[in-house]
């Protein structure tokens, strides 16, 4: 594990909590498909490769489908064929779609992302600056909204990293909520999710942290976030609200307080992630680039992987890229959510 953190400390690239190894031991321990492939050069460690083997060979990212950064920490100077490694560790193919720069695993044919950013290394002042001149109204509005809400509700507090588990069980059902009124999956119908996320909140070291903070107004939880952290990246990852104070734009409330607090902690950078919603175009200041794509070698498995995967894939990130695509798709979730709901009701 030493090894480990000081490769990702060498590299600002891998200044990721999703690509620290407390973050595969906890998911590993609770699900028995993680793996980590060990690149040695000579007596030297040169790399780590973390991932979970699925049936028939197929590769993906730990915690496939939840993390915002995926690939391997590395040696600089690592000379590593990707197929190579895909074929020790027993894959077929390996699948990701937030994969971060300067990879081995990149193969020649791949998809870029922007992945937004909050970017704080000039600190907390400089970066309310930039939104009052690239986003004014909506810093603004912010303000004026944060206002009304101590004058309609009570006196508001913000605690940042708390380790309760109460207000975090208040988020997810949050969470829970929002997936199910706009048509998502919810995550956290999945036990083993709740209990990653219960895990990590309780993992506070210098260097990995799982980081709880919650706006309240006259002492009612109004909204929050649950994120990762390393010394000075926040992976933002769970934001919610409750939806009676939606008026007030608590999300957008929560996230200025969370950056200010941020900033003060020593956090340099919070990455949004990838994916286009409105309140993370109204307050990045900056941004970084994730990959989609997959690398494969010839076998069973990476034949059955292209047919079932590759144009479903090539599908949606035409839908994402498209903003009349994406927001009609959108509307259509939205609406089964409604129906759904209604009917559980």
């Amino acid at each position: 594990m030493s090894r480990w953190r000081a490769l990702q400390d060498a590299d600002p690239v891998f200044d990721n909590p999703f690509l620290s190894p407390e973050f595969t031991l906890t998911v590993g321990q609770l699900r028995d498909m993680v793996r980590v492939g060990v690149i040695y050069d000579g007596p030297d460690i040169v790399g780590f490769f973390p991932f979970e083997r699925h049936f028939s060979g197929i590769g993906k990212p730990v915690a496939a489908g939840l993390t915002d950064a995926q690939g391997l920490v590395h040696a600089k100077d690592a000379e590593i064929d990707a197929r190579w490694l895909i074929s020790e560790c027993g894959l077929g193919v390996y699948e990701f779609d937030h994969l971060v720069a300067e990879q081995p695993l990149l193969p020649a044919h791949h998809e870029k992302h922007p992945s937004p950013i909050i970017d704080l290394r000039a600190g907390y002042d400089q970066y309310t600056e930039s939104l009052r001149v690239n986003s004014g109204k909506t810093y603004k509005t912010t303000l004026a909204k944060e206002r009304k809400l101590q004058r309609d509700v009570g006196e508001i507090r913000h605690d940042f990293a708390t380790t309760d588990l109460e207000p975090l069980h208040t988020l997810l059902s949050w969470k829970t909520d929002q997936y199910r009124r706009t048509g998502r999956t919810d995550r956290f119908a999945h036990q083993w999710i709740v209990e990653l996320v219960e895990r990590l909140l309780a993992t506070q070291t210098e260097s990995f942290a799982g980081v709880l903070d919650m706006v309240y107004a006259d002492g009612l939880p109004v909204a929050g976030h649950f994120g990762l952290r390393t010394r000075t990246t926040l992976s933002g990852w769970f934001p919610a609200y409750d939806t009676r104070y939606a008026k007030y734009s608590p999300g957008l409330i929560h996230h200025l307080a969370m950056a200010e607090q941020a900033a003060a902690a020593g956090i340099q950078v919070i990455d949004m992630g990838r994916g286009q919603k409105e309140y993370k175009e109204k307050l990045k200041n900056g941004e970084l680039e994730v990959a989609e794509g997959r690398v494969a070698r010839a076998s069973v498995g990476a034949a059955v992987h292209w047919v079932l995967r590759v144009p479903l894939r090539k599908t949606r990130a035409t839908v994402l890229a498209n903003p009349l695509l994406h927001k009609t798709a959108d509307r259509a979730l939205k609406t089964f959510g409604r129906l759904r709901t209604s009917l559980q009701s």
